[in-house]
């Protein structure tokens, strides 16, 4: 909970209408998937993975863009992510601007 709130208040800082869900399953109940331009996604997360809910997303006609973030990245799960859209795969923790620089990848 305290790292989600801290990147809510980061994103919001640099003008971004930032919303955080305690769960993939509360992200995908929302209203935002349909209106969400790009979901930083924790891959490792209780109740559904990080990955399920790229899968989920990816059915949406405009699926949003994703940059997943993880402390346990292995090799199955990269590649994974990044073969079902992920604009980029961050390492847990990363800096500020690692992860400013990523969101600016979406075009």
């Amino acid at each position: 909970p305290s790292v989600r709130k801290s990147l809510v208040n980061l994103l919001r800082s640099e003008g971004f209408a930032a919303v955080g869900f305690e769960s993939g399953e509360a992200l995908l109940q929302s209203n935002m998937v349909d209106t969400a331009h790009c979901i930083l996604l924790d891959m490792f997360m209780p109740g559904l993975r990080g990955i399920d809910v790229q899968l989920e997303l990816s059915k949406n006609l405009k699926p949003p863009a994703i940059v997943c973030m993880s402390a346990y990245w292995n090799d199955a799960i990269l590649e994974r992510a990044k073969n079902q859209g992920s604009i980029d795969c961050l390492s847990k923790p990363f800096s500020s601007d690692t992860l400013l620089r990523s969101i600016s990848l979406i075009g």
